[in-house]
Formats: C-alpha cells, sequence, structure tokens
C-alpha cells in the first residue's frame, strides 16, 4: 500500500466505524466554537464542555462577551487552566470579532488566525464545522494517531497539515478529523492502545499481510 491508498482506506475506514461524525466540543453558535476551541488547548474536551455550560448561560452574545470583565471570565474558566491568559483572549477575539468583521466569522485560516487566540487548530476547526470547508485540524492525538498509521512522519503541525491535505480528499477531511479523535479515544490511545481490538486494522492490512502500525 501506498501513503495515499493508506490514507483512503483510513477515510474509509473509519468512516464504517464511526458514520456519524462530529466535534466533541458541544456549542449552539459559531462563535461558541471558536471559544471552546481555544479552552481545550491543554485541556480536555469533556472538561471543556463542563466549563462552557456556565460561560455560554452567562454570556449569550458576541457583544457580552466583548464587553465582559477579563477577571470575570477568568473565574469561569480556571479549570481549564491558563484560564487568565485563556480569559484575555476569549474578551479579545469577541472584540474583535465585533468591531473589525462585524460579528461575521471569518472565512479563511489567515483572517480567523489574526484574532486573539485563534491558532491554524481552532482556526481548521472553524472552517471544517462552521463554513464546511477543507480542514486538517492537527491536535496532538491526530499527529500522534497519524504516525502511527505511517501517513505522516513529521511531528510539527503545520508540517503534518501541509502532508494531510495531500493525502486526504478535500470534502472528507473534518469528518476524517473527528473521527480520528473518536477513533484515539476509544483505542490508539497515547497510553496503553488497545491494539489488539483495533477495527481500523483490517482496512489497512495487505493480502496476506496484516497492518502493523508504527507505535
Amino acid at each position: 500500500m501506498t501513503k495515499k491508498q493508506r490514507a483512503l482506506a483510513a477515510v474509509s475506514g473509519l468512516e464504517s466505524i464511526y458514520p456519524d461524525a462530529k466535534c466533541s466540543l458541544v456549542y449552539s453558535k459559531p462563535y461558541e466554537l471558536m471559544i471552546a476551541g481555544r479552552l481545550s488547548a491543554q485541556c480536555t474536551d469533556e472538561r471543556v464542555n463542563v466549563v462552557t455550560k456556565e460561560l455560554f448561560a452567562r454570556y449569550t452574545s458576541i457583544e457580552a462577551f466583548a464587553n465582559a470583565n477579563v477577571d470575570e471570565v477568568a473565574e469561569i474558566v480556571r479549570p481549564c487552566g491558563l484560564y487568565k491568559t485563556k480569559a484575555e483572549s476569549i474578551v479579545g477575539m469577541m472584540k474583535a470579532l465585533s468591531e473589525r468583521y462585524g460579528g461575521e466569522i471569518p472565512k479563511t485560516i489567515e483572517e480567523l488566525t489574526t484574532l486573539p487566540g485563534i491558532g491554524r487548530k481552532t482556526a481548521n476547526l472553524i472552517m471544517g464545522d462552521v463554513h464546511h470547508l477543507p480542514a486538517i485540524v492537527t491536535d496532538t492525538h491526530f499527529i500522534r494517531i497519524c504516525g502511527r498509521l505511517r501517513l505522516t512522519d513529521k511531528t510539527e503541525p503545520p508540517k503534518v497539515e501541509e502532508e494531510l491535505r495531500k493525502l486526504i480528499p478535500p470534502e472528507k477531511s473534518s469528518d476524517f478529523c473527528h473521527r480520528m479523535v473518536i477513533f484515539g479515544r476509544d483505542y490508539c490511545r497515547a497510553r496503553n492502545p488497545k491494539c489488539a481490538e483495533c477495527p481500523l486494522k483490517k482496512y489497512l492490512s495487505e493480502e496476506n499481510k496484516e497492518f502493523a502500525c508504527r507505535l
């Protein structure tokens, strides 16, 4: 199997294993995903979802966040870690969104990454889930699993993103990233991966040769 063939097999396999692909961060408005994405840095999605339930109930619009007291936001997001920096980013990005973009979510990665606290990972998340455009979300779990599946030997997020864009069909890229996150949580864990139970292995195996991932 070539690297391209492995990538397509992984896409097909994960589609079969997880037919319903969706972001694990809970949100109801596009700007809320931006905030949740910022909070997810060095924090689990599960904890972010607990915190944002209170946060989004307290501040119900872009304007409310833009005018929020940073210290009050910081107290709510404290469980996510780096809470002072994240609070400043949240208020800053909402101010920028309101003042520079009239409350509209930018539609390019270049514009999104000019907003406080928005890096390429969150920008790609917005591109895929909000605008339904091709996106490769290179978080640490995605990078780890792509390495194990021998889709890349790179570890720097921009380089992994660049390489995977060449391998994954654009229209399937965003959902592929979501499925990889779920697969990583269920089987391909950082520690003690459940290789014996891996349901993806059969899709990557060649005739008379079982696929061996790179651990």
